[in-house]
């Protein structure tokens, strides 16, 4: 019976991690992935920002043309109206900062769902 011959382990290849609390730390490479992906997310915020239409959304037009928009009901609240930022002067910072704000609140639901979901299945 032949057996293959063992390959040296790659020289990229991570140690396993030992010692207290080894099993609960993540190797360093899927943190950079989480940090990267967010700082892309919010390069494509900025610039998607400045092309940002300050024209009605499409349901507000329909409703404009066909004479409807009156009857329609308020928001119980308004976090960020319009898009845009309450309390900044400059438009463009208003809907960066509330596109900012979106884009972080989305990151810490499903971070928070993320770790709920594997704490489960452990």
């Amino acid at each position: 019976m032949t057996t293959a011959p063992s390959q040296p382990p790659s020289p990229t290849a991570e140690a396993p991690a030992t010692g207290p609390g080894a099993a609960n730390r993540r190797p360093s490479f899927q943190r950079r992935w989480w940090l990267l992906g967010l700082a892309v997310a919010a390069v494509i915020v900025v610039l998607a920002a400045a092309f940002a239409s300050p024209d009605p959304d499409g349901l507000e037009r329909v409703a404009a043309e066909h004479g409807f928009l009156g009857r329609a009901e308020a928001a119980l609240f308004h976090l960020i109206p319009d898009y845009a930022m309450p309390g900044i002067g400059d438009p463009l910072l208003a809907r960066v900062a509330a596109g900012t704000l979106g884009l972080l609140v989305v990151f810490a639901v499903v971070a928070g769902l993320g770790r709920l979901l594997r704490r489960r299945s452990t």
